[in-house]
This record gives C-alpha cells, sequence and structure tokens, in this order.
C-alpha cells in the first residue's frame, strides 16, 4: 500500500468528483466533502471518528505510518 490512494483503495470510481482529487489522495480523512460509502461527508472533526472506526484505507495508511516512524526513529 506504500504510496496508494484513497480512491485506488476504496475503488470508489468518484476520483472526478471527489475534492481529495488529485492531491490528497493519501489524506482524504483531512478534506472536507468526501464521499464514504455513497454519502458525502463533513469536515475533518466530524468524520474523523468514523475513518478511525470503520475505513480500511485509513487503518492500513496509519499502521504504516506508525511503523515507518519506528524504522525511522
Amino acid at each position: 500500500m506504500s504510496n496508494t490512494n484513497c480512491w485506488e483503495t476504496l475503488q470508489c470510481k468518484r476520483e472526478e468528483n471527489c475534492p481529495a482529487y488529485p492531491q490528497h489522495g493519501r489524506n482524504c480523512f483531512a478534506v472536507t466533502g468526501t464521499t464514504c460509502k455513497g454519502k458525502v461527508q463533513g469536515s475533518y472533526d466530524e468524520k474523523i471518528g468514523a475513518c478511525r472506526a470503520t475505513c480500511p484505507f485509513y487503518g492500513d495508511l496509519m499502521h504504516l505510518d506508525d511503523w515507518e516512524r519506528l524504522a525511522v526513529g
């Protein structure tokens, strides 16, 4: 998953209409107005709990980042 973007992992097929596309595919959870399971999401504060709890991309990304930090530190 090293440099995979959210739309590649989640296969949402909505890249053209997504506010995270094309520059924010690795931090989509911080972008207001992205779509999750067919619903437009709110701000970071409004959606981060759901991202942490249910998003496989977020879970994989945070796990990878934790390991990368450990390897560097």
